[in-house]
């Protein structure tokens, strides 16, 4: 992948969340341990759960075929990955996670930037959310933001898809139920990241097109990855115990 920029400072101020922020992180953070801890139990693990009865992994196939799709919460996500010359060290692959806007808050309009064009079904303007790269242990390292010609998204302001972070839910059993538990509850567990990494993202294209105003920065190849961080589940589940702890 190509990364044009650092990754933001991995030491959250945990601490300055509100509590009820921090309650409902701890609570998302319990689950994503608890559907580890029941998938470890049988020697699986996220990516594995995902991929079983899919046949042979092939790069840049969505899996499963045709996304996950929630009809009624209207998020979706899909796991890929890139070529291994292209990938992040250490990387298998990474999801991809969407909100379409039969799910969005209401009042959120795509951004009007260059190249927007309105697609013919309204509900086809989706946003992307985060992406999270997974070990070949099937564990999450990274979260990322991307460009819009990366998954052919909407572009939407920062602002705005932070407040989809709030609605994303799969809630249905299939393709299966851990999996879909597991990505709904990360995008809560790790809500204060990937605001900072969205606006990360809105300030990484705003420079470059400063570089280059004449550019679709958009569709520029040159500008993949838009903000990366690396990240641990225990270091934020602990986090957010020693933030709640501290104010009993």
């Amino acid at each position: 992948m190509k990364i044009q920029e650092a990754a933001l400072d991995a030491d959250f101020p945990l601490e300055d969340l509100p509590t009820a922020q921090l309650e409902d992180m701890a609570e998302a953070g319990a689950e994503v341990m608890d559907v580890h801890r029941v998938l470890a139990k049988t020697g699986d693990n996220i990516v594995g759960e995902l991929l079983k009865h899919n046949g042979t992994f092939y790069e840049w196939d969505h899996y499963p075929p045709g996304d996950v799709y929630d009809h009624e919460t209207h998020g979706q996500f899909y796991y890929h990955a890139h070529a291994s010359d292209q990938r992040f060290q250490g990387e298998h692959g990474h999801f991809h996670t969407f909100v379409r806007p039969r799910g969005m808050p209401a009042g959120i309009q795509p951004a009007k930037v260059p190249g927007y064009v309105a697609p013919e079904d309204p509900n086809d303007a989706l946003s992307h959310l985060i992406a999270i790269a997974m070990t070949p242990a099937g564990l999450p390292f990274r979260l990322f933001t991307v460009n819009r010609w990366v998954t052919g998204e909407v572009w939407y302001r920062a602002d705005d898809v932070i407040r989809m972070l709030d609605v994303f839910m799969i809630d249905h059993a299939q393709p299966s139920w851990p999996v879909n538990r597991w990505i709904g509850a990360m995008v809560r567990l790790f809500k204060p990241q990937i605001a900072d990494l969205l606006h990360a993202r809105d300030r990484k294209v705003a420079a470059w097109l400063d570089l280059a105003p004449d550019s679709d920065v958009f569709e520029d190849r040159d500008l993949e990855v838009t903000s990366f961080l690396d990240i641990s589940i225990d270091r934020q589940v602990s986090g957010v115990a020693a933030a709640l702890l501290a104010r009993r």
